[in-house]
């Protein structure tokens, strides 16, 4: 739909009813022009030539899952802490790095007795985080001490 406001004059919709018929016969597609109504509306319908393309834009957060909704950090913080006592305990890792936000990193490293330091001192190995900003809120992932991710 087209609208062509204040086109008051049949004359003038006549003309450009004709000029677009003009114009539309150099398509190749198969189309429908519908003259201008008394309020100056066009209608032009026009067969797809091309195969649509399905084009995906929309993405689901990764930390929310399309809920909208995000863990609260301090379930967030025991995720962490219950991977870190697996690697240790169960997989033996003697050195883990844990790369995360930045904001979290803040907040995991500060002060000297840091949750990070109780951690280490808990589960009695090392424990290094870095940060990346590239990484989502409540994303992170864990290394060996090979630099390796570790799969959870």
């Amino acid at each position: 739909m087209i609208d062509f406001i204040d086109m008051k004059l049949a004359s003038n919709r006549r003309s450009l009813f004709q000029k677009l018929k003009e114009e539309m016969a150099k398509d190749r597609a198969k189309h429908t022009i519908l003259p201008p109504s008394k309020f100056g509306l066009v209608q032009i319908t026009r067969q797809r030539v091309r195969p649509e393309m399905n084009v995906k834009v929309i993405e689901k957060c990764p930390v929310c899952r399309g809920s909208g909704e995000m863990k609260s950090s301090m379930l967030f913080i025991d995720d962490i802490e219950n991977n870190i006592r697996y690697l240790v305990q169960d997989q033996n890792e003697k050195r883990i790095l844990i790369t995360i936000h930045p904001y979290l990193y803040a907040y995991l490293t500060k002060g000297w007795m840091s949750i990070r330091n109780k951690w280490s001192q808990k589960y009695k190995t090392r424990i290094r985080l870095k940060s990346d900003n590239s990484y989502h809120f409540l994303e992170y992932h864990f290394f060996n001490r090979n630099n390796e991710e570790i799969k959870m």
